[in-house]
């Protein structure tokens, strides 16, 4: 079995790849080069930029795929020239959405891929709503053999999964923990998240590649694990081996008073409650069960950041901006109680 894969060194298509390549199919890599270290050994590296479309069209003349992924595709621009370049040249093109694209506010908190598709708050996913009408439509057309992947929050270990951070990823919120400084979460805390390690992701997204009972449909992947986000944030105190110093503040004020895209990521996405029902999943892909609990997962990240000082991104401004708005929120509260 032969694969294409159009980025395939990130969080999640490394996972895949990793596991592809362990199974024996022939996978192909197409990127810039900018993280090729991470590559499994064994995959086929292209070399390029995927808008450089006669480049491209060039290096895969004359190949032909069982499976073609697209892991950096973001607007519907971008899936057109995949329609053209991969139309004839592979049985399955997946194509990496989003589970931010279901609708908020939730209806439902329990998801489903029948929830309907709509969110005024995130460009991002409406992007990715553009994108899955538009390969629907070719489906339906030209019977285009595409498959839709929704994952929602995954990881890996390089990473810890936060609610709130800045420009530069999770560590300053981290360190902020070290050090016993006051660290913000969204909200009171008490809504329910799903966080998925990319392992188990991978799992997922194999048992869908060269499935003929994928093609035309849309399919989320996730852990089957819901926690509050004041629980995310104990397990992550807990693996530091510090004590957590929680403030809470309201979403909406958060995305007010920020330079930061908070309106997307917490009003659009991680501010609601969401369950995810994967019994789709799990009929087209008979045995798949996420394995890797979170307070199991964190722990490896943990020890891996810490271990890692190029993972250990200082971000001053955000540190800076976390210690004004918890300081005017407070003097806010404090005035009108």
């Amino acid at each position: 079995m032969k694969a294409l894969f159009i980025g395939g060194t990130g969080t999640i298509s490394t996972a895949v790849s990793k596991l592809l390549v362990n199974q024996g199919w022939e996978l192909y890599l197409l990127n810039r080069g900018n993280n090729n270290d991470r590559a499994p050994e064994g995959a086929k590296l292209f070399q390029a930029d995927i808008s450089d479309e006669e480049k491209v069209k060039d290096l895969i003349r004359n190949l032909e795929f069982d499976v073609v992924a697209d892991f950096i595709a973001f607007v519907p621009s971008q899936v057109e020239r995949d329609i053209r370049l991969f139309s004839g040249k592979t049985k399955q093109y997946i194509f990496i959405s989003s589970a931010s694209a279901y609708q908020k506010p939730l209806s439902d908190y329990r998801i489903t891929e029948s929830t309907p598709l709509a969110n005024p708050y995130w460009e991002y996913s409406r992007n990715k709503i553009a994108c899955e009408e538009l390969l629907i439509a070719e489906y339906r057309k030209s019977g285009f053999p595409v498959t839709i992947v929704r994952p929602s929050h995954t990881y890996d270990d390089r990473s810890i999964p936060l609610g709130v951070h800045g420009k530069n990823g999770s560590w300053q919120v981290a360190k902020r923990m070290l050090e016993n400084k006051p660290v913000i979460i969204h909200g009171d805390g008490t809504s329910l998240w799903t966080l998925t390690h990319n392992t188990d992701f991978a799992k997922g997204f194999v048992g869908l590649m060269g499935n003929v009972h994928a093609i035309g449909e849309a399919v989320h992947i996730t852990s089957d694990e819901s926690l509050t986000w004041n629980q995310i944030y104990e397990i992550i105190a807990s693996a530091l081996g510090v004590k957590l110093n929680a403030v809470h503040i309201p979403s909406d004020y958060l995305a007010a008073c920020s330079n930061y895209d908070f309106t997307g990521s917490l009003l659009g996405d991680k501010a609601n409650s969401v369950v995810f029902d994967n019994s789709k999943l799990k009929r087209l892909v008979p045995g798949f069960y996420a394995t890797v609990r979170f307070d199991q997962g964190i722990r490896h990240i943990i020890s891996n950041v810490l271990s890692h000082p190029e993972l250990q991104k200082e971000d001053l401004e955000f540190d800076s901006w976390c210690d004004r708005i918890i300081e005017n929120y407070k003097a806010s509260m404090k005035k009108w109680s």
